[in-house]
């Protein structure tokens, strides 16, 4: 077996590289605490349950599986909480994927596929960002996947690991035959807010902000529907085991969308008006994140095929309708 270590695996975004994976004939071995994931999305290989903090175990697995390759996904990931509490971003984001990185440089596991954040390019509004963009993080979510970023640069000097860094955009969507989803609790990002709101399960969406320098005073943001992301690692992992240069790519459609933008989506996706009311700026947002890169697809020949508002809404909703994970 070809076994491919994902850390992260039970969650969102974690769990649909596994299926991928599974799908082109690898292994996926989940390794995931599941503080934020869930048992029931571990259903294409092995599972560890642990922590990254504990060396013994990553040490553990990578004795056991010998993996030819590391996904990470594992990292908190909420802005606001990233904003009142960075101490608990630093620790788990930063020393969790050091004690990674290190096991998989002395276990000689060489491919490196990371999964980074446009957060790191902080605020830059009007501007389309690249990989070459200037990285100023205004959080401590981006700026602890920054540091991450700056671990491999050192590691790929001293222990020749060979990485893949994927800073995407705003991911969206759900596996299309409805297997495995988005479930967080609680729930924060747009779009299944709005999904929970349109089926009774809060009383509205709050739309943070309107007074953005953006058309109608909501946030931009540029979405990629989960599946495509996934299917970005996937080659991300074959640019590596085919020996190419370590390299950084953005994963965005190039096309931003404010919130209100979102919300008529929405409403045409599932037929139902979305109840919301307006609050405040939250702190650490940016006005625009909208991605101006072709890398991916001129490089990888990434072709984000469902990443229309339309498919990701309408898969999310389709998920939502599973009831999701319990527990």
């Amino acid at each position: 077996m070809t076994h491919v270590l994902v850390t992260g695996g039970a969650g969102y975004i974690g769990s649909h590289a596994c299926k991928a994976l599974a799908e082109r004939g690898y292994t996926p071995v989940c390794f995931d605490n599941l503080s934020t994931g869930w048992a029931q999305a571990v259903k294409y290989g092995p599972f560890v349950q642990a922590d990254l903090l504990d060396r013994a175990a990553l040490d553990a697995a990578f004795a056991e599986y010998e993996p030819i390759a590391v996904m990470h996904f594992a990292a908190f990931s909420l802005v606001g909480e990233a904003m009142e509490n960075p101490g608990k971003y630093w620790r788990n984001n930063v020393l969790g994927s050091l004690n990674l990185i290190e096991a998989a440089a002395e276990a000689g596991c060489k491919n490196f596929v990371f999964s980074s954040t446009c957060a790191t390019y902080g605020e830059q509004d009007g501007v389309l960002l690249t990989e070459d963009s200037t990285q100023q993080p205004i959080n401590a979510y981006g700026s602890t996947k920054r540091a991450v970023e700056e671990i491999l640069r050192d590691f790929r000097a001293s222990h020749d690991l060979r990485t893949v860094i994927f800073r995407y955009f705003n991911v969206a969507g759900a596996d299309p035959a409805g297997e495995i989803g988005e479930c967080h609790r609680p729930e924060t990002h747009l779009i299944p807010v709005m999904l929970e709101a349109i089926d009774g399960q809060r009383p509205e969406l709050v739309i943070h902000g309107t007074d953005y320098p953006t058309p109608d005073g909501t946030c931009i943001r540029d979405y990629v529907h989960v599946v495509d992301l996934v299917e970005a690692h996937i080659l991300g992992l074959e640019w590596l085991r085919d020996g190419k240069e370590s390299r950084v790519f953005n994963l965005g459609t190039g096309a931003g969308f404010t919130v209100n933008e979102v919300i008529d989506h929405a409403r045409a996706a599932t037929g139902h008006k979305v109840p919301h009311r307006f609050g405040p700026r939250r702190g650490g947002d940016a006005a625009s994140l909208v991605s101006g890169s072709h890398r991916a697809l001129n490089d990888l020949g990434w072709d984000p095929t469902r990443s229309s508002l339309k498919v990701m809404i309408s898969d999310a909703w389709t998920w939502h309708k599973t009831g999701g994970y319990s527990g």
